[in-house]
């Protein structure tokens, strides 16, 4: 084997100097550049393993940066960016003040279009193509690459329907390894998998049909096949469609025998593929586990109860009700418009539905949430995972705007449980039958009750709606927590020398408020500090300013929680410092105020 060739390409120009026969050597480097950093940094790996030959292929034959590429979410850009001038602090990926590990505009003029959520790149390629169009520009290549699980996303189906009927100069190039974070589902998985096997007639090309110049499939892990099929289709005018067929974590065995674990697997073991094992005896249940054991023991028992999630079915633990009641719970695929609108039909006869999405993907089905089931106050039980802070993946995928955009929806509930136990109950209490919809927030990670499954699992209480809960009494300042969040309440309070000072309460429900405790702290306290691991504005502590100022209160309010700005990637704990709602930070407050 000759020299290191990675090292001496800082750009696609220096890429494109080397000889197509060199490029194999060019991607074993690059696989084994991308474990070797991932196994000790963490990250996404499998989705950028599968697509190494298609992203050397994509800059040698292309002219990046004046070319646009568009890689749709931008789990598998790793190769992408090593090969665009980020090979010499890669290993900051991820980390607070390093590297995105999405494509992101302001970062590199080589990440054309910024992203993060799936299914976006057609449309923005296309929005490209036809600007070129007007300017003049008709030589610009734009390209897009997409999965499979993203292509079947109804925003994907809309971009494609467009493209048919222009002239633009559009390439979609399916990325088809037949999975996305979990397998992919659906009606057109089994066409995708019909045309991969040879089962599909020529003449029946659903791609074809919407005007696209259809080629492949093609082994997308052929470096020179891929070149060559590039190259032809550099030449050929309007919209292209290219089915490339790959496999997810190329290259690392584990990787592509296990491909939901591999896709961001923690640290691990670069020459074996080993996983680091995190010794999780005597450690708190993570959220997502609470729901999807407890809604699985609920549905058990009660067989009105549906679950219901758009493609993160191991993400949001739907996976265990899956497993045990097949027939009554879904993944959708990426479809959170779809999932909204499914659970608010199921609703209308009668069903018990929990529709769980990640807190910043409920983002993409706002008109749903409101028109479908807000509006005909359907009793929808939506289970929003991953809401506050989530550490890494950064501003795309922060839970943060939740309380916001939905507290200003007439007839929904919005309730943010402290601990496990209070996941727990709502979750019982939302299925004996709500009068409204219902959103229950809860965060990423592990919560705080070490022995949940053994001594509070199944034991279950009804909560009062609306009700707000005094946990410790104090004498001059009034701390009102929402969520999670309130513990860092709690350990603040008990470092304080004076704690007897600090009172704090709980206030779960963000909506309906309890505001017949909002007049009695407003009645006792001038000092009132709320907290909340959502946007400052238009939030929880909104809500308590609102109430303040409509019954005159003139107490002194100091609201906590994320500034007025996206929030980069970082560790939970390096993101809290920066708002200033650690606990250090709190007690530091608290003592002061």
């Amino acid at each position: 084997m000759s020299d290191n060739l990675l090292s001496n390409i800082n750009n696609p120009s220096d890429l494109r100097q080397l000889d197509e026969a060199q490029l194999p050597q060019v991607a074993q480097e690059l696989r084994n550049f991308i474990i070797d950093i991932v196994s000790v940094k963490e990250g996404h790996l499998g989705a950028s393993l599968g697509v190494i030959e298609l992203t050397i292929a994509l800059h040698f034959v292309f002219d990046t940066p004046n070319d646009l590429l568009i890689w749709d979410v931008g789990h598998q850009a790793y190769g992408h960016k090593i090969l665009t001038g980020r090979r010499e602090n890669f290993h900051t990926n991820r980390q607070l003040g390093g590297i995105s590990g999405f494509p992101k505009r302001s970062e590199s003029i080589y990440d054309a279009f910024g992203v993060g959520h799936s299914s976006t790149s057609i449309s923005a390629a296309l929005g490209m193509a036809i600007a070129s169009n007007l300017k003049g520009e008709y030589e610009k290549q734009h390209i897009a690459v997409i999965g499979d699980a993203s292509i079947a996303s109804g925003m994907a189906f809309e971009g494609l329907n467009h493209a048919g009927v222009t002239d633009a100069n559009l390439l979609v190039i399916l990325n088809d390894n037949a999975i996305g974070i979990d397998p992919s589902v659906g009606a057109l998985k089994k066409y995708l998998t019909a045309v991969k096997e040879g089962k599909n007639p020529r003449q029946n090309n659903m791609i074809k049909s919407l005007n696209f110049d259809y080629s492949g499939p093609i082994d997308g892990h052929d470096i020179f096949a891929v070149i060559k099929e590039l190259k032809r289709l550099q030449k050929v005018k309007g919209p292209k469609f290219l089915h490339i067929i790959t496999t997810k974590g190329k290259g690392l065995q584990q990787a592509e025998e296990n491909q939901v674990k591999y896709h961001a697997p923690g640290k691990f073991d670069a020459t074996t593929g080993e996983i680091h094992i995190k010794s999780e005896e005597n450690l708190p249940p993570k959220y997502q586990d609470v729901f999807g054991l407890s809604v699985l023991d609920l549905a058990k028992k009660n067989e009105k109860i549906i679950g219901i999630t758009p493609a993160m079915p191991s993400g949001s633990s739907l996976k265990f009700m899956m497993e045990a009641l097949p027939k009554r719970a879904f993944d959708v695929g990426i479809a959170e418009q779809h999932a909204v609108t499914l659970a608010a039909g199921m609703a209308t006869q009668g069903m018990i539905v929990f529709c769980n999405i990640y807190s910043t993907f409920v983002q993409r089905a706002y008109d749903q949430v409101i028109h479908d089931v807000a509006l005909q106050n359907l009793p929808v039980i939506f289970c929003l995972d991953r809401a506050g802070l989530v550490g890494e993946d950064g501003a795309t995928h922060h839970g943060v705007f939740d309380l916001a955009y939905l507290r200003c929806i007439p007839n929904m509930i919005i309730y943010s449980p402290m601990n496990e136990i209070g996941l727990q109950n709502i979750l019982y209490t939302a299925q004996l039958g709500l009068n409204n919809p219902i959103s229950i927030r809860y965060p990423r990670g592990r919560g705080v009750v070490a022995d949940w499954q053994s001594k509070n699992f199944g034991n279950y209480e009804k909560i009062e709606i609306g009700n707000a809960i005094c946990l410790q009494k104090g004498s001059e300042i009034a701390v009102l927590s929402n969520g999670t969040i309130g513990n860092n309440v709690t350990l603040a309070i008990a470092k304080m020398q004076h704690l007897e000072t600090v009172a704090h309460y709980d206030f779960s429900f963000v909506k309906p408020l309890d505001e017949n405790l909002l007049h009695v702290i407003f009645s006792k306290f001038e000092r009132i500090i709320t907290i909340e691991d959502g946007v400052v504005n238009g939030g929880f502590g909104s809500a308590v300013l609102e109430f303040a100022a409509s019954h005159n209160y003139a107490s002194k309010i100091k609201i906590l929680g994320i500034p007025d700005e996206f929030i980069e990637q970082g560790t939970v704990n390096e993101l809290q410092q920066y708002c200033k709602i650690d606990v250090k930070s709190l007690e530091i407050l608290f003592s002061n105020y």
